[in-house]
């Protein structure tokens, strides 16, 4: 598990290196703020190195907000990192800015060569909402502008790169408007933002959206914690897909057991077994924002996305 003494960890994404190391990127803020509605404004991308997911060397912040004025000077939010053609590392990742007290989010990237070293690429951010699709900030419908936690892929046949978006379409009830935004790439640095890969479905927002293939079948994992849009008091959910470009069907979304669980992402292990990492909210009343050690899952048709051990997520809680 990684829990900070004097920070909040919550969102992560991980990368693993020619050596084997496992890099987790994720947002922390400082348990000084006491109040952890607070951590959002004040959130840096931090950084950890492991050998097995489970105990981890604290490294410096990946990414921090920028200097004013900026797009994103106020907080840096989640992303996801990955390896591109040229060898260098990619990391790609929401921002926000004072100018608009927050409610804008934007994407944007920093790239490394040694997972260490961050650098912007642009003074600008790279994805933006577009609206022919998408709904850009109104606050009598939303309280923000959702266009955040990109999470890139390369295409199964080459043909480029795609992002996933936690995004909002700009028709139907407020309260459900809800989407997996998508835009496309040739090469990670030029991006067109194309149609939703979704249609809403009944949640206001889709959260930390990822794919991957698990046991043959390929997934959509996503979270949602926007009020009056739970089902059943469910939080993390996994759609099944003919590929992982999508569409999704989000409707037919099945939910993932964990009491305590949000944010989780897939990761691979090395026999093609898959886990899931991700943070503790509430336990108890009391945010506990710190990050699980692996839950071993895997993917049956009748059951769906489910943990092969139910006493690890017990562990968890």
């Amino acid at each position: 598990m990684l829990r900070l003494p004097d920070h909040w960890v919550w969102d992560s994404w991980y990368a693993r290196d020619d050596t084997d190391r496992w890099h987790a990127f994720f947002l922390r803020a400082s348990r000084a703020l006491h109040d952890p509605h607070r951590r959002h404004r004040r959130a840096t991308i931090g950084h950890a190195v492991s050998t097995d997911l489970r105990t981890w060397q604290l490294v410096a912040d990946a990414i921090v907000p920028a200097d004013a004025p900026s797009w994103d000077d106020l907080a840096t939010w989640t992303g996801c990192t990955v390896r591109g053609p040229d060898g260098r590392w990619y990391l790609f990742y929401t921002g926000v800015g004072r100018a608009e007290d927050g409610l804008v989010q934007r994407i944007g990237l920093a790239v490394s060569d040694d997972l260490t070293t961050w650098h912007r690429y642009g003074t600008g951010p790279l994805v933006e909402a577009d609206p022919t699709w998408y709904e850009l900030l109104d606050r009598t419908l939303w309280y923000e502008q959702a266009w955040r936690d990109p999470w890139v892929f390369p295409d199964p046949d080459g043909d480029g790169w795609h992002m996933l978006v936690t995004a909002r379409v700009n028709t139907g009830p407020a309260e459900a408007r809800g989407v997996v935004g998508h835009a496309t790439s040739p090469d990670l640095l030029h991006w067109t933002v194309q149609p939703p890969l979704s249609v809403p479905a009944g949640f206001g927002h889709l959260e930390v959206p990822q794919v991957a293939v698990v046991d043959g079948q390929p997934l959509l994992l996503f979270s949602t914690d926007a009020a009056g849009t739970r089902r059943d008091g469910h939080r993390i959910w996994a759609v099944e897909g003919h590929d992982v470009r999508g569409p999704w069907d989000v409707a037919a979304a099945r939910p993932f057991p964990h009491p305590h669980l949000y944010a989780p992402r897939l990761v691979a292990g090395p026999t093609g077994d898959w886990s899931l990492i991700g943070f503790l909210d509430h336990v108890d009343g009391e945010f506990v924002g710190a990050l699980t050690d692996p839950i071993p899952v895997r993917y049956r048709a009748a059951t769906g996305l489910t943990p092969v051990d139910t006493s690890a997520v017990a562990a968890t809680g």
